[in-house]
């Protein structure tokens, strides 16, 4: 197995004194940055496979920083964005907050600032990153039942009990146990808690539906 990519801190600011002292305070702390001096510069590039943030100005020259955030929400990613502002603006911070930014910086701050809320939001990728894989994994595994234990899958994880799996199928209750057995086997699941809680991950509909 390939290790994972190291996590990448992206800055957008149009002071090159700001991009520079920025990259420097991440280098000291072990942190890969990369720079950009506009918004449009930054979204011209391929999104990072590993883990990563942005600490994005909050006023830039053609795109503000709420509309670099709108873009990247509206594309589906959600990397996390430290927003930082030279004015202590309280609306635009609410309204960047409320769409979901890890932080909202006054510059000059002090450099453990934001260095704080850097492994904040590096910490909150790692985790959104590891869920996206595990979420891959159970579709990976339930890709692998059959039509038949499927729908044995939803029934079981909607509480219903062997009997009446096996009455609703129309097969014996012997048969029904062997499909729930198949379907713990390859979705791995522990117990039927766990394989629950697989199901709510995948977003089955519910089996009292059916």
């Amino acid at each position: 197995m390939s290790s994972p990519a190291p996590a990448t801190v992206y800055v957008i600011d149009d002071d090159g004194d700001v991009r520079a002292s920025i990259q420097l305070l991440l280098k000291t702390v072990g942190l890969r940055g990369e720079a950009f001096a506009s918004a449009q510069e930054f979204l011209r590039q391929n999104m990072p496979e590993g883990t990563s943030c942005l600490i994005l100005d909050i006023r830039l020259p053609g795109m503000s920083g709420l509309e670099v955030q709108r873009k990247l929400i509206d594309a589906g990613l959600s990397i996390p964005i430290i927003f930082i502002s030279a004015h202590a603006d309280v609306d635009m911070a609410v309204r960047a907050m409320k769409l979901g930014a890890v932080e909202f910086l006054t510059k000059p701050f002090r450099p453990q600032e934001l260095v704080d809320a850097v492994q904040q939001a590096l910490q909150r990728d790692e985790g959104i990153q590891r869920e996206r894989r595990d979420i891959s994994e159970l579709q990976r595994r339930y890709k692998t039942l059959t039509a038949r234990e499927r729908e044995v899958m939803a029934l079981f994880v909607s509480g219903m009990p062997t009997k009446q799996i096996a009455s609703r199928l129309g097969v014996s209750e012997v048969t029904a146990a062997v499909h729930r057995g198949h379907v713990m086997q390859k979705m791995q699941a522990g117990s039927p808690a766990e394989l629950g809680r697989m199901a709510e991950k995948l977003n089955l509909a519910s089996a009292k539906s059916l």
